[in-house]
């Protein structure tokens, strides 16, 4: 059997993260890891590993890069923006996301029906909807302010529906960013309001949807009420949006050139947004059990009751019936430097990155098998030669190299040792990477 060729990874051109750390735990002289005091929290949510708390979520994926996004490729940065009008409205340098007319709507009504869900009647729900939503004036109230004894209750005070920002006056909105008497978010800061990079699940308060907060609130006429979603003293926490609106159009406008009238079409307002998404960090059942049995950083609840690392064990084995293997693979690929991450995409069960995903591209794609000491056990795939040979050539095509990685666990070991983690004491790895022979590559070589 020829030795293995080790190839360098590849590294990827544009890298915008930074490596901190390659586990969420401190570090001590001479490569020697501690346990931090602070224990990260996630919850077993239909038979997925979520963690919902900003803070867990920046620690557990920025020092190891462990787990996904659920509404992101990699790293939990999910914004509500459209690129498009970000672009198209950067003069303004707003601080807030800036979404379609269409887009608010379709938040609108997602609001009304979680409303609905709770047994509030129409006529309820669209009144507290249009004064949850109404425009909210970032113009100018220095006079007003000034005279008053609480600025900044009256700077958040909403008004009637007009123009926040249009095309005209994008220098006019520069001037009020960020003055507290002119725009009501301006003492809030542009890290916690933006929605386009990753600090902004950085937020601490707790996601509320707006039916959260008005279960027992239910009346059978319109009349007024306060705000089920916002108290009073609950304003400056809530999310706002600019919407992107078009215009009323007067008859006086009608010889203006027409290329501003289509610049003056167009406005943003700023509204409340009545539905708020919150995207948490989603782990694979492998990097769960890695951070709770091997680092001991985190704790898993299921129905707000914590389980131990035996019910983990249990219940993952149950999930996935070859937990136990990929797992035994996961463990040992860690402990060696590499990040392993779900092979679904490429038909295998692993892929190792060097670093991080945001660093390199995978190096190999691994499918691991737990055999005996004669290579003998119940295979997880029934491989033929041509499906053999095809996820190979998929796997260089890719540029990765095909490993097999067997987990040989002692003809003396019992099934009631399998049903704890310290089964992993006894398991010996062997690494195999699979090539093509290509003849005339061969020949060569000999040559």
């Amino acid at each position: 059997m020829a030795e293995a060729v080790f190839h360098p990874p590849r590294r990827k051109r544009k890298v915008y993260e930074s490596y901190d750390s390659p586990f969420p735990i401190s570090a001590l002289q001479d490569g020697v890891y501690e346990r931090e005091d602070k224990i990260c929290q996630a919850e077993i949510i239909n038979k997925n590993v979520i963690v919902k708390n900003p803070e867990d979520i920046a620690q557990v994926y920025s020092k190891g890069f462990f787990g996904k996004g659920i509404f992101s490729r990699s790293r939990p940065e999910y914004g509500i923006s459209k690129p498009a009008l970000v672009v198209k409205w950067q003069g303004a340098r707003l601080n807030m996301p800036v979404i379609s007319s269409k887009k608010f709507q379709h938040y609108v009504e997602w609001a009304k029906g979680r409303m609905k869900e709770q047994g509030l009647d129409d006529c309820t729900v669209n009144k507290f909807i249009l004064n949850y939503t109404e425009p909210l004036d970032l113009e100018g109230k220095d006079e007003q302010t000034s005279e008053s004894g609480n600025e900044e209750a009256q700077a958040m005070e909403p008004a009637e529906p007009k123009p926040v920002v249009s095309s005209e006056e994008r220098n006019q909105a520069a001037r009020l960013e960020g003055d507290p008497h002119c725009d009501p978010l301006g003492e809030r800061g542009s890290n916690e309001l933006g929605r386009t990079g990753f600090q902004a699940i950085t937020k601490t308060h707790s996601p509320k949807s707006p039916s959260s907060l008005h279960e027992d609130s239910k009346q059978d006429d319109c009349v007024e009420q306060e705000s089920p979603v916002l108290s009073s003293g609950e304003y400056s926490d809530q999310e706002f949006v600019l919407v992107q609106e078009e215009s009323d159009w007067s008859p006086e406008e009608e010889n203006v050139p027409e290329t501003s009238q289509l610049n003056r079409k167009e406005k943003l307002v700023c509204r409340r947004n009545p539905f708020r998404i919150f995207e948490y960090l989603q782990l694979s059942l492998e990097e769960a059990f890695f951070l709770v049995y091997a680092l001991g950083c985190l704790n898993i609840y299921y129905n707000e009751i914590p389980l131990s690392i035996l019910k983990l064990w249990e219940f993952f084995s149950e999930v996935q019936p070859n937990f136990r293997t990929t797992y035994m693979a996961y463990h040992y690929f860690r402990c060696k430097g590499w990040v392993p991450k779900v092979g679904l995409k490429y038909g295998t069960d692993l892929l190792l990155y060097r670093k991080g995903p945001p660093f390199y591209h995978a190096s190999y794609s691994v499918i691991a098998e737990l055999v005996n000491g004669d290579f003998e056990g119940s295979s997880q795939r029934s491989f033929s030669w041509k499906s053999l040979s095809s996820l190979n050539r998929t796997t260089a095509n890719v540029s990765k190299e095909l490993m097999f990685c067997y987990l040989i666990k002692p003809s003396d070991m019992t099934e009631e040792e399998m049903s704890s983690p310290e089964c992993l004491k006894r398991i010996k790895v062997q690494e195999l990477i699979l090539h093509r022979w290509v003849s005339s590559r061969e020949r060569n070589e000999q040559d």
